[in-house]
């Protein structure tokens, strides 16, 4: 069994990690009746009661006495205290080891060249040591998971630092970044630059991105309010959560372990990127007649290194914890996944043009289910000329808790431009007036070449997108056949 270590950079990226770890622990405890330590618990937890010889004899709870023996594979970072404060008082405390933390009391400000930069270099040995620690207890690390937010400066700034950190000392481990970015109406001036200048790092030391847009996960919220009338009027539709054994720091039922104060208004978008990376780690914590390995996601969706921006969608939607819309049929499942209304971003990838895509099932479905809705759907999607049979499929045999089956899309499309070439115009806009650059320059090691590199860099990604989407409309003539003379 491969192992899998979670890095959380910055507010957005600790706030998401703590849903994910939440969640994580209930579905364990869904298939886990018995509270044991075994082989899918250990791809993200490891155990820490030495009492035990044989980790198959680990109870997670026993009688009144609790046993806190797991820890998550996980490092917390972050500039300002204040959320990793939080974590470490809240109902998933005892999960995190405190020796895989890293805070500071001043933050970032905003800047990605403080957090680069300045706190980068300041914290290097830090974070290598954290990281390395976590790392050590791995019998087979496979991937990172970096979660930040692009926006602000700790996310964009010191979640790239550990980015290029991890490139350097762990290159045959694969890094995958869920990067949040932030919606036009963003409220930090300078998140243009920053998430410009952190998409050059994620282009260059990142195997895959899931890009993730504000504004999308906002309209995703509004579309569940309107259809679960309790999320508009405040009311809380928790489920009572059962417990593996008394003590258990697994709980189980729809009701998990962290339901002791209000959510805040984060939380339903939070939640929602929580199951995008439950859900895409299922198979590497559960068994499946069809499971996809994290390696074989790059493999098959990434055909150029530096095009690894990955659309994603998935259904059913979660809101909060609990809440999620009804269940739908199997089949329109499929049909929402690639719809607009379900993307995590702000488009529409039927008009535009895929390079692969992978459907991640889990639940109570077959091969054959799958194989009949690529089939229905493929008149309907436009695919690159030279990958017309580029579908990756994988089928985990465990569902989300409370669901009968769910779906997850991961899709190399051409559509993500948009989101480029409005998040490069309004860095320009910005630029051309050198605002706020000052703040930026006088950061020892930054200048104005990383601001003008950073925009070529972004514009050779739309640049190629927009190449490749050319092709939909006008594929190139088929190759000459060789003919042979006998």
């Amino acid at each position: 069994m491969t192992q899998s270590i979670v890095v959380q950079v910055g507010q957005c990226g600790n706030q998401i990690g703590c849903r994910f770890w939440d969640l994580a622990l209930r579905e364990h405890a869904a298939v886990n009746k018995n509270g044991v330590y075994d082989e899918p618990v250990s791809s993200f937890f490891r155990n820490v009661d030495s009492r035990y010889d044989d980790p198959a004899d680990i109870p997670l709870g026993t009688g009144k006495g609790k046993i806190r023996s797991l820890k998550a594979r996980a490092v917390l970072v972050d500039m300002e205290e204040g959320v990793v404060s939080e974590m470490m008082k809240g109902p998933l405390k005892e999960v995190f080891d405190f020796k895989q933390l890293l805070t500071d009391v001043s933050g970032s400000g905003n800047n990605w060249a403080v957090g680069h930069k300045m706190y980068g270099s300041q914290y290097q040995e830090t974070l290598s040591d954290t990281i390395r620690r976590a790392a050590e207890f791995c019998d087979c690390l496979q991937c990172f998971f970096l979660i930040h937010s692009m926006g602000g400066g700790t996310g964009s700034g010191v979640g790239t630092y550990i980015l290029n950190l991890l490139e350097e000392e762990y290159p045959d481990v694969y890094r995958f970044v869920t990067a949040v970015y932030p919606s036009a109406e963003d409220d930090v001036i300078t998140s243009p630059y920053n998430s410009v200048l952190a998409m050059r790092e994620l282009t260059e030391h990142a195997d895959c991105v899931l890009p993730i847009e504000n504004q999308a996960l906002v309209d995703i919220v509004e579309k569940i309010s309107r259809a679960v009338p309790s999320l508009r009027t405040g009311k809380r539709v928790y489920s009572a959560a059962g417990q593996v054994k008394s003590g258990s720091e697994i709980s189980s039922g729809q009701g998990g372990v962290t339901k002791t104060k209000d959510e805040k208004p984060f939380d339903s978008m939070n939640n929602l990127v929580a199951n995008l990376l439950v859900n895409l780690t299922s198979s590497a914590r559960f068994e499946g007649s069809l499971n996809v390995d994290l390696n074989e996601i790059t493999m098959n969706l990434v055909p150029f290194p530096r095009l690894h921006y990955l659309v994603s969608s998935q259904t059913p939607l979660y809101a909060s914890s609990d809440v999620c819309l009804p269940p739908t049929r199997l089949d329109q499942m499929f049909s929402d996944a690639f719809s607009k209304d379900h993307q995590l971003i702000k488009a529409d990838p039927k008009h535009s043009l895929y390079l692969a895509c992978a459907l991640m099932v889990r639940g109570n479905a077959e091969i054959s289910d799958i194989r009949r809705n690529i089939d229905r759907l493929k008149p309907h999607l436009k695919f690159i000329h030279w990958n017309l049979e580029g579908w990756k499929t994988g089928l985990c045999s465990v569902p989300p808790v409370g669901q009968p089956y769910s779906l997850l899309t991961l899709a190399n499309n051409t559509c993500v431009r948009h989101t480029f070439t409005e998040l490069r115009d309004r860095f320009v806009r910005l630029y051309k007036r050198k605002a706020h650059v000052h703040h930026y320059t006088h950061i020892d090691g930054m200048e104005l070449l990383d601001f003008t590199e950073s925009l070529e860099s972004l514009t050779a990604i739309v640049a190629e997108y927009t190449g490749l989407e050319s092709q939909m409309h006008n594929p190139p003539p088929p190759e000459p056949r060789l003919n042979i003379v006998m």
